[in-house]
This record gives structure tokens, sequence and C-alpha cells, in this order.
């Protein structure tokens, strides 16, 4: 046993502010995704995965507990991001399960419609489906969020979850699951995250209505609710440097969450042993609840 707030580091921390889409190497420190502290048994077995944002932050995460649970699959990021995804490709790989790399940009429909036609084919079906990639940049008044911010987010957090998953649904078998990434801001908006707090508040009512449909087919849909986490979404413009500096410090925990923390969450909800919750939201904030 550890005593969990002093488990992973905590604030202060470097100033640190890194270009869009940011890199998880370059924090310091560097974020836990269960690249070495994560450990499988089975709970996934032969199952076929699908994790947009899957080169870092928590899509990594999810992707390396799911081949360690004996899942294979296939991970959407950014063309930029491509020698972190391979870093997770290699990680699936060790463990005896299939990889599949698609990078490409998911604000393009034909791109999002694309990649799940692509891990379809790749991995002979799919029967996990985790909606995760999205973006966040922090402006402090209303007068700075251009017109292409508010689109580029909308398009990167809710237009492609809806393209993603209405490819996907028709290959979903009974037994699938959904797992979309919203987080506390649905709930506890910042003032400088308004377009952000916006989609991830449309996330939550998107995937509870889709639960709804879903059900009736035997899928099961559920949302992941994260509070502060480590990740290259915040050095990379997702708060200003000096709030990357305290994150997470006003947390219970006086830290932030490592990556590695909330995996086991996404475990659950696309396990059998989660086949009871659907259209639920899963607040994993570090004490501070969700609604």
């Amino acid at each position: 046993m550890q005593d969990p707030r002093s488990q992973y580091p905590r604030p202060p921390f470097p100033l640190q502010p890194q270009p869009v889409p940011g890199k998880a190497s370059k924090m310091d420190p560097v974020p836990d995704h269960g690249e070495t502290s994560y450990r499988g048994s089975g709970k996934l077995a032969g199952r076929k995965a699908l994790v947009t944002g899957g080169d870092s932050g928590i899509g990594r995460a999810a992707a390396i507990a799911y081949a360690r649970e004996g899942a294979d699959v296939a991970i959407s990021y950014l063309p930029a991001e491509e020698d972190e995804a391979q870093e997770v490709i290699a990680l699936i790989e060790a463990e005896g399960r299939k990889a599949i790399a698609l990078p490409g940009d998911i604000t393009d429909e034909a791109w999002c419609r694309s990649l799940v036609e692509k891990t379809v084919e790749g991995l002979g079906g799919l029967d996990i489906l985790v909606i995760n990639a999205g973006r966040q940049q922090n402006r402090e008044d209303i007068s700075q969020v251009t017109s292409e911010d508010f689109d580029r987010t909308m398009k990167t957090n809710l237009y492609a979850m809806h393209w993603i998953a209405q490819a996907a649904v028709p290959h979903l078998p009974a037994g699938a699951a959904v797992i979309t990434t919203a987080s506390i801001q649905a709930y506890e908006p910042s003032a400088i995250l308004l377009d952000y707090a916006t989609t991830k508040a449309g996330i939550v009512a998107y995937t509870k209505a889709l639960a709804k449909q879903l059900l009736k087919k035997g899928i099961r849909a559920n949302v992941v609710a994260p509070g502060p986490f480590w990740t290259p979404l915040q050095s990379s413009g997702g708060q200003p440097p000096e709030k990357v500096a305290k994150f997470g410090e006003e947390s219970q925990y006086g830290r932030p969450g490592q990556p590695v923390e909330i995996a086991p969450v996404y475990v659950l909800l696309a396990s059998q042993e989660g086949s009871y919750i659907s259209g639920e939201v899963f607040g994993v904030t570090g004490g501070a609840g969700v609604a």
C-alpha cells in the first residue's frame, strides 16, 4: 500500500510551455502512462479496441492497459505525434498483441470514417471504442476566443466524436463498449476554457443519449470525466504556463493524477465486469467529484 497523496510528484513543477500538440517526453516530470507500472490480468482477452488520442496522456494509458489485458489495439493520433505513437505501438506489440497506427486529423470527417474502417479491417472487427482525443487551449477573455478557435475545438471534441461513433456503431456487436472522455470542466467550468468546457458538457449529454440507443443492441456507452491529469494537453496551451507549474495543487490530493491512475476505469468500462454499467459518468477527479 501507498499513501495516494505522495504516490506521484507534487507541484511546484518547472515552467514548460510547448507548442501544440505537445509531447509527454518533454514534460517534467514525465507522465506515468503505465509503461512499467500497469499489470494486466486478461480481462480483455481477444477484444479489439480503437483509442483516439492514443499517443499520449489518458489515451496512451488506456491503450497500454488494453494490450496488457489481452486486447488488440488501434490508436489514432496527429501525424506530428508519430514518434510517441510508435512507442505505444511497440508497447502493444511487446504484449504479443496486434497494433495499428492511424495518423491523421480527426477534424476531417472523411478521415474519422476511414480510421474506423481501417481498424475493422486491420483487427478483424471492433468491440471497444474509446473516443478520447481532445483540443484544449486557454483564453483569458471571451474576446480572445476566435471563430477559428471555437470551430476547431468543436470539431475535435464533438464533431469527431459523432463521426467516429456513427461510423463504428454498425460494426459493434452485442457486448461491445463505447467510452468517451469528458472532464470535470463539464460540471465546474474554468473561466479560461469557454469552448473546451462547452464541448465536454456536450460529450456527457451525447454519450448518455447514445447509451439509450445502444443498449437496445446490447452495447454499453459510458463517460469518464477526469479532473486534473498530468498530460501534454496542459503544457501545450491547455493552461497558462504559470498554472501548469502549480497544476493539481488545488485538488484534495495536492497533486495531479497520472494517466496510469485512470486506466483501470477504462478497463472496467470495456470489460464484461462492467456489464451492468451504461449511461453513467465516472468521475476521476482527485476528490472533487462531478455534478
